[in-house]
């Protein structure tokens, strides 16, 4: 009797508890395959038997938890209550154990940890491409410092990354890193889109668009870190542009603020050789060790590059525990170079992946994409076939950057505890099948367009490859107005 009882109550969990997120409770349900709804003596059977609830169920062929084990569970489910995973494993466990209002079948997909972008500038969205193929230094200071002096102000900070957050949330990313200007605004743009965030506003050695001074800069900084220290989705950061566009006195001062507020800190190094060779003229050491020399090490640091890092940067680094943004696409697209990415990871470094700004250093915030160039690049430079394996190059992309960003215990793994960020990617293209190993599928062949729901925080974002939480057609139309002024105002030099 128990036995038939239990199978009833299965049966109907796979039924009643299937839901979609925009259909009425009594018939919710979303899969690209049917399930026929149980009697209602079933209902009351599995109520009885089965006690434990939750919000949403996700099912998949494929859940790849990237934890400590790298568990692939096929057939798997994620169960979701708020904004954390309560449990995950085989969908038969799952559904065992839980009934959930809403639940979603993607019997053709992979179910996998959301994307942490570790260095963006979510705002130049606006600028995308006005200055491509230049080196670092004309670009910057020909170009970019130009545009942003004529045209970027809280509005435009605004709009551009919620333009930018559209493109993050469709290709799959959850959280990004970001600095820029009017980070105020940027964090704003970043929770109407639903995504976390680690914000910080620029500091730069000359007046900016919302500060005069680097002190200025500070100041507005250390009310921002108060403003957002408790945000569930926006953890604030204080950013520094690079050692070379700050003074020692200025590094200094944002060090002392971001360990006052245990945030994190944010800054461009040893990105070019030309950083690097400047820095032995002006300090007779490298940029790694000149921020050494100065304290700046001493505290959760991220930095952005590290394309010209030495042996010896690196152990400083794996020293002080800072984490580095690798944006390989960037990096190539500048010619800046190749991070020594597998000489970090084999020194014990936390290393994640970022896109960098679409102004030119990148065009896109696709971090799939980047997730493909970095695993390439490495066997270029290396010289390796083996070096940064698929597997490896996901865990960039995933666990990599959390730990970069020091979230470790909050994100960047499907784990019980953890919250509820997630992606699933489609298998059901052409370019994915066949499919021998599931790694290799995810870097190698998926793209950021076959990403077909994303969750964040326990909501669901991204639907059927559309964004339930901005108006996509609204927010290009926006950022085509713009093109006009920013045009105009390029031409006007």
């Amino acid at each position: 009797m128990i036995r038939s009882l239990n199978r009833a109550g299965f049966s109907l969990r796979r039924c009643f508890s299937t839901a979609s997120l925009d259909r009425p409770a009594s018939t919710r349900f979303e899969s690209r395959r049917g399930l026929k709804p149980a009697p209602l003596w079933a209902l009351l059977f599995a109520c009885l038997l089965h006690a434990q609830t939750a919000d949403q169920i996700w099912t998949a062929r494929y859940v790849v938890t990237m934890d400590a084990q790298y568990r692939v569970i096929e057939n798997g489910a994620i169960a979701v209550r708020g904004p954390n995973i309560v449990a995950l494993g085989p969908r038969a466990d799952i559904e065992a154990q839980y009934t959930a209002p809403t639940h979603l079948d993607r019997p053709d997909a992979i179910l996998m940890p959301g994307l942490i972008n570790t260095h963006t500038h979510a705002a130049m969205s606006l600028f995308r491409g006005i200055a491509d193929d230049r080196t670092l230094q004309d670009w910057l200071q020909h170009y970019i410092f130009p545009a942003e002096k004529k045209n970027v102000t809280p509005q435009f900070v605004f709009d551009g990354t919620r333009l930018a957050c559209l493109e993050m949330m469709l290709s799959g990313t959850t959280t990004f890193t970001d600095m820029y200007y009017f980070e105020d605004r940027a964090a704003e743009a970043a929770k109407e889109a639903g995504l976390r965030a680690v914000a910080g506003d620029t500091v730069i050695a000359f007046p900016s668009p919302d500060a005069k001074t680097p002190d200025d800069a500070l100041a507005w900084t250390e009310q921002f870190l108060k403003r957002y220290r408790d945000d569930p989705l926006i953890v604030p950061a204080v950013a520094v542009h690079s050692p070379y566009l700050a003074s020692a006195e200025t590094l200094q001062k944002a060090r002392a603020l971001a360990n006052r507020y245990n945030a994190p800190l944010l800054i461009h190094v040893s990105e070019t050789k030309r950083e690097n060779e400047d820095s032995e003229k002006a300090h007779g050491m490298s940029p790694a060790k000149y921020l050494d020399s100065l304290g700046f090490l001493s505290g959760r640091t991220v930095a952005a590059h590290g394309v010209w890092l030495s042996d010896a940067d690196i152990a400083l680094f794996r020293e002080h525990g800072v984490g580095v943004a690798h944006c390989p696409a960037s990096n190539m697209k500048l010619a800046s170079g190749v991070a020594p990415v597998t000489k970090m990871l084999a020194a014990g470094l936390a290393v994640g992946l970022g896109t960098d700004g679409p102004a030119g250093s990148n065009n896109d915030f696709d971090l799939m994409r980047d997730m493909y160039l970095a695993a390439l690049a490495q066997k270029v430079f290396t010289g390796n076939p083996q070096a940064l394996p698929a597997r490896q190059a996901l865990e960039l992309a995933t666990m990599g950057s959390a730990r970069v960003l020091g979230m470790q215990s909050m994100i960047g793994s499907l784990e019980a505890g953890k919250r509820a960020d997630m992606i699933t990617l489609r298998l059901d293209r052409p370019h994915a099948v066949p499919m021998y190993d599931v790694y290799s599928q995810i870097v190698y062949a998926l793209t950021g367009s076959d990403v077909e729901d994303v969750m964040v925080n326990g909501r669901v974002v991204v639907r059927s490859g559309v964004s339930t939480t901005l108006d996509a057609a609204r927010v290009m139309s926006i950022a085509r107005e713009y093109q006009a002024r920013i045009s105009s105002s390029l031409s006007a030099r």
